[in-house]
């Protein structure tokens, strides 16, 4: 197991990291005890929870997954060996997280103050490592974890990021969080906190926990510089796409109990990405690893990252992932990585162009055997009305016959040819 520095704190922590989301729905807290127990014997010290978890976010299971690891903590007493990490939500609808009436959570002074001491109590500890706002206070209604165009929005209605950090401030003055972190942030944000954190002499963000993985590299183009330079490491989450670079859905499967399975709609995330996901796992294959191998190690190579997120549902799927860190990162798997996705990504746009070339001849074809049955009819009209001017139509609708079937294909094949695959592929930062 390797060991990174966190930001720039004296801790070192895990290149792998404990993930816990399911616990509470996909698996029991006999279940989460087993894991965390083999992962500590592994060498991970480094746990990630959130107060909304287990998901998907419900009122009746909500804190459910902090519950489990506290008790764990308190059958252990082991609070030394490892670095906890949890999160407050951001804007939501999710106002069953606090006690109070309120239309929406959202990062201000009184429901930072709730969620912080809700945790400590639920995980039976007097302190947090890492606290990370899950993700923004902002309404960037096209955040979308990472996965979607941006939108602008009213900067007006935000809490002010000074507040934010001041609050957060407190607790680390009180000695309830040690460390803070962001997550699903933007290089404006997370520049923006650290600017802060400077000029005001305010926490200093440690880490950024965002989505990354084959499908979805967004991170490269604008906040991988930022994590190098300001020592501010990447937690990758999602390092598997919520199970797509595992191998198990290949050829339409859906195993019972899978993520797919029980929530599908949470892989809308990925949708388009169907033909990346076969050539990312077949060129795993061809380079003699499990896709598993590939994705994770994938991961696990980068600079900028501090730690992969893995989550498991099973002992024998987190001892695969924890393993598939073990092996070596070569120049030929890097140039998978690389060329895949875009390789892909052209094949699928050229799939897409071949198909809509034959939608154009076809309309085209209709177009002009309309117009030669237009002139069957018409010849044997002058056959029996011999008028100068129904001659003339004649000859001009031959004249417009070629011209008139090419242009109108032409514009239902530009009105109807949409290369959505690169363009979902470019989104996700592909």
């Amino acid at each position: 197991m390797d060991y990174r520095p966190l930001g720039r704190t004296k801790l070192n922590v895990s290149s792998v990291c404990l993930g816990t989301m399911t616990w509470g729905h996909q698996n029991s807290e006999a279940e989460a005890h087993e894991q965390l127990d083999y992962a500590l014997g592994r060498g991970i010290n480094m746990i990630d929870v959130a107060e909304m978890y287990p998901v998907p976010g419900r009122a009746e299971t909500q804190g459910r997954t902090e519950q489990y690891i506290g008790s764990w903590i308190a059958a252990r007493k082991n609070r030394d060996k490892y670095v906890l990490a949890t999160k407050v939500v951001g804007r939501s609808g999710m106002v069953w997280t606090r006690d109070e009436a309120v239309n929406m959570t959202r990062h201000t002074p009184e429901q930072i103050d709730e969620a912080v001491e809700k945790s400590l109590q639920r995980l039976q500890t007097d302190y947090i490592d890492l606290y990370q706002l899950h993700w923004l206070d902002r309404p960037h209604l096209g955040s979308g974890f990472g996965f979607d165009s941006y939108y602008d929005y009213d900067a007006q209605d935000m809490e002010p990021l000074e507040g934010i950090l001041g609050t957060l401030s407190r607790h680390v003055e009180k000695g309830n969080i040690r460390h803070i972190g962001l997550s699903n942030e933007t290089p404006w944000g997370t520049m923006k906190y650290l600017e802060l954190s400077r000029a005001k002499n305010l926490p200093r963000p440690v880490s950024i926990q965002n989505v990354y993985n084959l499908l979805a590299r967004r991170f490269d183009y604008g906040l991988a510089e930022i994590a190098m330079r300001e020592e501010i490491g990447l937690l990758a989450y999602s390092p598997l796409a919520m199970g797509l670079l595992s191998g198990k859905y290949d050829n339409g499967a859906v195993p019972k109990g899978s993520r797919k399975d029980t929530f599908a709609n949470f892989l809308s995330r990925y949708t388009g990405t169907e033909v990346m996901v076969e050539d990312c796992n077949a060129r795993a294959r061809d380079l003699g690893l499990t896709p598993v191998q590939f994705a994770l190690k994938f991961i696990d190579s980068r600079d900028f990252v501090t730690s992969n997120i893995i989550g498991a549902t099973s002992l024998a799927q987190l001892k695969d992932n924890i393993d598939a860190h073990d092996i070596e990162w070569t120049q030929a798997m890097e140039e998978a990585a690389r060329e895949g996705g875009h390789k892909a990504a052209e094949a699928a746009q050229l799939e897409q162009f071949l198909s809509w070339f034959v939608i154009f001849y076809f309309v085209a074809g209709i177009f002009i055997l309309a117009g030669t049955i237009g002139n069957i009819l018409a010849g044997r009209f002058l056959q029996q009305h011999r008028h100068r001017i129904f001659i003339l139509i004649f000859a001009g609708l031959n004249c417009l016959n070629m011209p008139l079937g090419t242009t109108l294909g032409v514009f239902t094949f530009l009105v109807l040819f949409r290369p959505s695959v690169t363009a979902e592929f470019q989104s996700r930062g592909g």
